[in-house]
């Protein structure tokens, strides 16, 4: 495929690589601390991996799939559960009502 092939493919939203208004940004390459959030995320991904329950590529693809708008305001690890949960939706492991019921349970 020809560069000038690649560069009028339209793009996806979750695909940043060369576009101009993030050139300018300066890159933070320091190490941050992670949250227990993100840690809990992190350590469900690699049991439900270890498990047979979703692989790294369907992670990915889920995070793909999210609406631009939201994709931009989530914080990394939320996109992780965004994409899990979708996937454990969709397989059947768990039921969108049954996890909104427990969502509402744990708020009260």
């Amino acid at each position: 495929m020809a560069d000038s092939d690649v560069q009028d493919r339209p793009r996806a939203h979750h695909d940043m690589g060369g576009v101009p208004r993030f050139l300018c940004e300066e890159i933070d390459i320091e190490p941050h601390e992670l949250t227990p959030f993100d840690r809990q995320v992190d350590a469900l991904r690699q049991v439900l991996a270890a498990k047979g329950l979703m692989t790294v590529d369907e992670l990915r693809r889920g995070i793909e799939e999210i609406p631009e708008e939201e994709y931009l305001r989530l914080s990394y690890y939320q996109k992780w559960i965004r994409s899990i949960t979708a996937t454990l939706i969709r397989r059947g492991v768990i039921d969108e009502a049954d996890l909104r019921a427990r969502l509402d349970g744990a708020a009260s």
